[in-house]
């Protein structure tokens, strides 16, 4: 069982990066069993709800990363820039490493939306209150802090969709760091100054 559960993880993996590059469309059954190395009877056995079931397990694989990664360490105690700043280097890293593509907004911008609404909704209003809660722990109101919030993670989404289209992780990283410069700007809190250029 124990080899079983293993080897469902691992196609969870394999299905994730199949999604980033083809899609949830594009990703055929013929195509996801070359990706994963599978047949359609193993794939079914891990998955029986098909690929429906696939895309389920891989967004609930992510969302559980920015539990832990992004959402938790942003709404925890401590110095609300110092945990904005390691929501900024953790989305640097993550999406540098995951082909530049937001799996949730990928799938929110295609036919999938209705599909997944519920999982896509909830990654983005967690990933906004945790963020909000950090902002307010560093001086903004809370209507202020939850715009700001929103406008923060619409920055990050944009910044993929440009890095991802020069196909250039140094344009993400140049994005960001306009954002926290402007993050800096607005609450003179002590955020990296550091000058990063287009690329």
């Amino acid at each position: 069982m124990a080899r079983v559960i293993k080897e469902r993880a691992d196609t969870i993996a394999q299905l994730a990066a199949t999604f980033r590059t083809y899609g949830f469309n594009g990703a055929s059954l013929s195509v996801i069993s070359e990706s994963t190395s599978l047949g359609k009877g193993s794939l079914y056995n891990f998955f029986p709800g098909g690929k429906d079931e696939m895309a389920e397990a891989v967004l609930d694989e992510v969302s559980d990363w920015f539990r832990l990664h992004i959402n938790e360490p942003l709404a925890a105690a401590g110095n609300p820039a110092a945990r904005i700043e390691a929501m900024f280097t953790s989305c640097e890293e993550y999406f540098s490493s995951h082909q530049l593509v937001c799996l949730f907004g990928a799938f929110a911008l295609s036919h999938e939306q209705k599909r997944f609404e519920a999982q896509i909704f909830r990654y983005f209003d967690d990933w906004a209150a945790a963020l909000t809660t950090a902002l307010q722990d560093g001086g903004w109101p809370r209507q202020e802090a939850n715009a700001l919030a929103l406008d923060i993670i619409a920055g990050i989404q944009g910044a993929l969709v440009i890095a991802r289209a020069r196909h250039n992780p140094c344009t993400l990283n140049a994005l960001l760091m306009r954002l926290r410069l402007t993050i800096a700007f607005e609450s003179r809190a002590p955020f990296p100054t550091e000058s990063r250029t287009l690329s």
